[in-house]
């Protein structure tokens, strides 16, 4: 009613039975849901899927050299490249010292739910693995037949209750920001910012860059870290 649809168009449209929902249709249950921006996205996708991969090239997960030397310039911050699945695709020396003696560090999701010291590395677990689990909610209405993301949303289904319960929770949010508390076992607590960099040459990989919180304990332990890290060259 507050949308402006009849109760069997909103049912049909729910279904998926001959609906193609305009713009202004798509706007107002947006609207009455209070939908963020990505939810918004996220619900247009699922309207019109075809026309949202029409004319995309397909995602190939390989970093360039390019890449990889820019984010090795980087010695004062974490800086790794994943996928929209999260795979961890390449990381510099800071981020290989900061996941070092880590299990499941091949994926940020696989990380958050089956290693079982996961919630002592990360300080706010709970948070952490909300935004993973809504950010792989999002990729899945990007391309809902990518056999790896159903590979990886069936494993965790499989092995852990706690992504059981986030992924019904069916929340979608893109992972570009935010606040990131660690525990590193040689160096201690760690509070870094993190932000997100698109790779324009290759869709659907980002950059992720964790920096430490400026004049804050999280200062010194990275530059102890920097130091394990030459140490270990």
């Amino acid at each position: 009613m507050l949308a402006g649809l009849s109760a069997d168009y909103y049912a049909r449209l729910e279904q998926g039975r001959d609906v193609n929902p305009s713009d202004q249709v798509l706007a107002a249950l947006a609207r009455v849901f209070q939908l963020c921006p990505d939810a918004t996205e996220y619900l247009y996708k699922l309207a019109r899927p075809r026309a949202c991969v029409e004319g995309v090239v397909p995602c190939v997960d390989q970093v360039s050299l390019c890449v990889l030397r820019f984010i090795e310039k980087w010695d004062d911050a974490s800086v790794f490249v994943v996928n929209r699945r999260l795979d961890i695709l390449a990381k510099n020396r800071v981020a290989a010292a900061l996941f070092e003696g880590v299990d499941y560090t091949d994926n940020l999701i696989r990380l958050a739910f089956l290693n079982p010291a996961a919630r002592e590395w990360w300080l706010n677990w709970e948070e952490e693995a909300a935004e993973n689990v809504a950010h792989l909610r999002a990729a899945a209405g990007t391309d809902p037949d990518d056999p790896y993301l159903l590979e990886l949303v069936d494993e965790l289904s499989r092995e852990s209750e706690d992504f059981r319960r986030l992924w019904a929770r069916h929340d979608v949010r893109g992972r570009n920001q935010g606040l990131i508390r660690l525990h590193h076992s040689e160096v201690g607590e760690m509070t870094f910012s993190l932000e997100t960099l698109r790779i324009e040459s290759a869709p659907g990989l980002r950059i992720l860059v964790a920096e430490a919180v400026p004049r804050g304990p999280a200062d010194d332990c990275l530059a102890k870290l920097r130091v394990l890290t030459a140490s270990r060259r």
